[in-house]
């Protein structure tokens, strides 16, 4: 029933949508529309279908496929419609035009035309933990889960898994660079498979700025063992810092890495060197969630204490005073037309960049 509520009154509170909250800054990005999902729900995930026209919002509760053109809901999905669980933490969509929904402790569902199929690990899945999709050059798939990388042969439905090659088994972000070479976010550092060779990097290398405030490292982490953990970034209500957790990542056209990291900023690697940028730079939170580059090249990342966006000199940061439902920016999508869509707890606000 609490399902059920939380999605109905989504519908409602989208039927409604469309009252703008603007921000001070009239000249700068500002929150234009949004919606709610409920007070205690999470939205994890945001992909855009450009050939659909939709957004697909990943959340605690379920799935809700939202038409980009009029901000209404198309579709919503739980468990009762075929997920195999409800916490969804990653949403794909492959070159054969299946959307892939990676859950928390349930696989993999997915998703064309009314039709559903489930990947567990009897399947060849490496986890029931997925929190990554990646499409490569030939239009397969990787995978990002807490027991290594998949890659998924679209056309053989075939499975192989990546562990020992990678620096961390446990992935959270993937990308694909302009040469086809992929990168993973993961637990321990980046990785970097370009179809032949491995390569990756840690904080030793450069990634993740150094702990100038002094915070407490944090334990909470999965580097070498196979126990769960949530996925807290606070010791007794404070900050902490772990620079080589990696929890986003993506590939710029430019041919630049960047990396989020938690406790040490955001990463930039030009492919010889890495240098970053935190909180003493302009970037609202020095933990980033999620990260996307909208179509002129300007930068948006997600992090614990707001949106910053950032155009290669100056930053701006967005917050709860301009419309965020909650400072911790868990999701990003860029809209075909360029305007920019984040994910909260409690929703999603729609954000015109200029």
């Amino acid at each position: 029933m609490k399902l059920k509520y939380l999605f109905c009154s989504l519908f409602l509170a989208l039927a409604g949508a469309g009252q703008p909250t603007l921000a001070a800054d009239k000249s700068g990005p500002r929150v234009i529309d949004s919606f709610e999902v409920g007070d205690n729900v999470y939205v994890r995930a945001l992909t855009v279908e450009k050939s659909a026209n939709a957004l697909w919002v990943g959340t605690s509760v379920g799935v809700m496929e939202i038409d980009l053109k009029t901000s209404k809901p198309r579709n919503t999905f739980t468990r009762q419609q075929g997920l195999a669980n409800e916490y969804v933490f990653a949403v794909g969509i492959d070159s054969e035009g299946y959307k892939w929904f990676g859950t928390n402790a349930g696989g993999a569902s997915r998703y064309k035309d009314g039709k559903w199929k489930t990947y567990f690990p009897m399947h060849g899945l490496a986890d029931y933990w997925i929190y990554s999709f990646v499409n490569d050059r030939d239009g397969n798939l990787w995978i990002g889960t807490w027991a290594g990388a998949n890659f998924f042969n679209v056309k053989t439905g075939k499975f192989k898994t990546y562990v020992k090659e990678l620096i961390n088994e446990w992935v959270y972000g993937l990308s694909l660079d302009k040469d086809g070479r992929v990168w993973f976010g993961t637990e321990g550092g980046v990785s970097m498979y370009d179809g032949k060779r491995w390569k990756s990097w840690s904080h030793k290398d450069g990634l993740g700025g150094e702990n100038v405030a002094k915070l407490q490292a944090s334990a909470n982490t999965g580097l070498g063992t196979r126990s769960r953990h949530d996925l807290t970034t606070q010791v007794d209500g404070l900050p902490t810092y772990n620079p080589n957790y990696v929890f986003s990542i993506h590939a710029a056209p430019d041919g630049v890495i960047w990396a989020g990291t938690w406790g040490g900023g955001v990463s930039r690697f030009d492919g010889k060197r890495w240098s970053n940028f935190t909180t003493l730079d302009g970037l609202a939170g020095n933990i980033v969630y999620s990260m996307v580059e909208d179509d002129k090249g300007v930068l948006w990342f997600g992090t614990d204490k707001g949106l910053s966006r950032y155009d290669g000199k100056n930053w701006k940061t967005l917050g709860p005073a301009d419309g965020l439902f909650d400072t911790n920016v868990y999701a990003l999508a860029v809209a075909p037309n360029g305007d920019i869509w984040a994910g909260t707890k409690r929703g999603v606000v729609h954000i015109a960049p200029q």
